[in-house]
């Protein structure tokens, strides 16, 4: 069924999207104090959580969970390479696209039969 195909994937890229502000959001503004950054990346991550965990569980019944982890990976690296070009202003240059399609590559493996 579609729904359990789909689902967890989207709630990939929510909680990637999340995640994805905790660990590297604070990149932009460097002049908070590291302990506050801690502390607002550890509220953003419990969205994240809130998210991840029940995509695990929803995904788990339509793929193993190396499949899951694999697809968790490519999802990580598209959410992050278009907040890397458009919140941090720093695009990816070719080596970073190579490796990304290496990382894939390694993921499409995983899915194979």
């Amino acid at each position: 069924m579609p729904f359990e195909r789909y689902l967890p994937v989207l709630l990939l890229v929510g909680s990637n999207v999340f995640m994805t502000f905790a660990w590297y959001g604070h990149l932009k503004d460097k002049s908070a104090p590291l302990p506050s950054v801690i502390l607002a990346s550890w509220g953003i991550a419990l969205f994240e959580y809130l998210l991840m965990v029940p995509a695990n569980r929803i995904g788990h019944a339509v793929y193993s969970a190396p499949q899951l982890k694999g697809l968790q990976e490519v999802i990580t690296l598209l959410v992050f390479a278009g907040f890397s070009t458009w919140y941090l202003g720093q695009p990816l240059k070719w080596n970073h696209w190579a490796g990304f399609c290496l990382i894939v590559a390694a993921a499409w493996l995983i899915f194979l039969e």
